[in-house]
C-alpha cells in the first residue's frame, strides 16, 4: 500500500510538535492504541528528527512523516530519521523537486488555484490545504474541486472534533491534519491515557462517516 492510501485509510492525520524525543515513544503507542497508525512529526522542535525516528523504530507498522518542511536540508534531516512522507505549508519548488529526487512522498502546501497548478506541474495530485478554516474551509475545498477534479486535499490548520465530519464527507478530502488529540500539553503532563481516548474518538469519526 502506498503512503497515500495509508494515510487515506487512516482518515485523520495527527500532527505532532515534540519538545521532548524522551516522550515519542509513549506517545507512539498512545496514538496507535487509540486507533490512529499514522502521524506527522512537525519539524519545528530541535527534537523532532530524534522523536521521529524512535515513533518509526519501534512502531514500524505506523506510517510516519515530517512536517513543516520548509528547505531541503530539514527535508534530508528528516528522510535520514526514517520519514515516509514529507510536508510542507506552501509549495517550495527546491523541495519538491528533492523530494522528487530521492523518491519519498511529498505533500506541498497550497491555499490557491496558482499554487495547486503549480504543484500539477510536478505531476502531484495530493495537496496539504492550508491553513484549512482560515483559508475558507470545506467551501473553498469544494469550489478548487470544481477545475480541479483530479486533485485530492488533506486540509489542516483549525480541524477539531466539531467541524472534522464536516471535512471528512468532502469526496476531495482524504484525509485531514489535526492535532487536538496530541496537544502539546497532553504531552508535556505525559497524559497519554488522554491522548489515546482522542485518538480513539477521532478514529471513531473516521469509520463513523466512511
Amino acid at each position: 500500500m502506498k503512503v497515500l492510501e495509508k494515510i487515506e485509510k487512516c482518515g485523520i492525520l495527527p500532527v505532532v510538535v515534540m519538545e521532548d524525543e524522551s516522550k515519542a515513544k509513549a506517545l507512539g503507542q498512545a496514538v496507535l492504541y487509540g486507533g490512529l497508525n499514522c502521524v506527522e512529526v512537525t519539524f519545528r522542535t530541535e527534537a523532532a528528527a530524534k522523536a521521529l525516528e524512535i515513533i518509526k523504530n519501534n512502531y514500524p507498522e505506523m506510517t510516519v512523516g515530517a512536517g513543516t518542511i520548509l528547505t531541503t536540508e530539514q527535508a534530508q534531516t528528516a528522510i535520514d530519521a526514517g520519514a515516509e512522507f514529507i510536508v510542507s505549508p506552501g509549495s517550495n519548488p527546491k523541495v519538491i523537486q528533492y523530494c522528487m529526487d530521492k523518491k519519498i512522498c511529498v505533500i506541498p502546501g497550497v491555499m490557491t488555484p496558482s499554487e495547486i497548478e503549480q504543484n500539477l506541474e510536478f505531476g502531484i495530485r495530493t495537496m496539504k490545504f492550508f491553513p484549512a478554516e482560515a483559508a475558507g474551509g470545506v467551501k473553498m475545498i469544494e469550489a478548487l474541486s470544481g477545475p480541479y477534479k483530479n486533485v485530492t486535499f488533506i486540509p489542516t490548520g483549525g480541524i477539531h472534533p466539531d467541524n472534522v465530519r464536516e471535512y471528512l464527507k468532502c469526496d476531495s478530502i482524504i484525509a485531514c491534519g489535526g492535532s487536538w488529540m496530541v496537544k502539546s500539553s497532553l504531552i508535556a503532563n505525559d497524559d497519554f491515557d488522554t491522548i489515546a481516548r482522542l485518538s480513539q474518538e477521532a478514529s471513531d469519526i473516521v469509520k463513523e462517516i466512511r
